[in-house]
């Protein structure tokens, strides 16, 4: 018996579409530019499917329409698709002008909110008080030597136009960086891979450059 379970979220729906019609809908890397009209194509395609509703799926289209990777796919000269990958068409330059608005806000915003994250953490570091040394503590008498200690490599937080696929940065995992390569990014959420191949999904506020 098949499993027809509805999805939860648009992020299950998105990489069910994907799966459903890989050669329209992608789950990584830039994505395509889809026809004008693609929801009712879609809505008619999955109308018998169980697993998602007309409600889902016009949730899961917005959300897939609105992410970083798919306003950097609408491009000057870039093809609209079908759901089998069929062009419909070449992009008119207001398209691309909405969506390359639309990611310069989008990335603003998201700019803005790291910039208020990283001033209340160092309010709130400035707001704590230190710890009152024991009266009468001596400090232990140590013998001078001279230990040569690494300094940490120093790093900033990305600007909000560096945020690109591609771009080498640095990965803030607390105790130090990590070098890694930007393969994709979803609002604030950024798949990169590190230098060993490893993939990893992290918050953009963890780059740095």
């Amino acid at each position: 018996m098949e499993n027809t379970e509805k999805l939860k979220n648009s992020k299950e729906i998105i990489a069910y579409i994907a799966e459903c019609f890989p050669k329209c809908f992608t789950v990584e890397g830039e994505a395509k530019p889809l026809k004008i009209g693609i929801f009712q194509d879609l809505a008619e395609r999955l109308k018998d499917d169980e697993k998602v509703s007309k409600t889902q799926l016009r949730a899961a289209l917005r959300q897939y329409t609105s992410s970083w990777r798919y306003l950097h796919g609408v491009k000057p000269g870039a093809v609209r698709v079908d759901l089998d990958g069929n062009d419909c068409g070449v992009l008119e330059e207001e398209h691309v002008e909405h969506a390359k608005a639309t990611l310069a806000e989008s990335k603003a915003k998201v700019a803005e909110r790291r910039k208020e994250q990283a001033q209340k953490a160092r309010e709130e570091g400035k707001a704590k008080p230190k710890a009152k040394k024991p009266q009468g503590a001596r400090k232990p008498q140590t013998t001078k030597k001279t230990t040569k200690v690494n300094k940490p490599v120093e790093t900033r937080a990305l600007n909000a136009d560096e945020m690109i696929i591609g771009k080498q940065v640095n990965v803030n995992m607390g105790k130090g960086n990590m070098a890694a390569t930007i393969v994709e990014i979803n609002k604030e959420d950024v798949r990169v891979q590190l230098v060993n191949g490893l993939q990893m999904v992290v918050k953009a506020e963890h780059l740095r450059a």
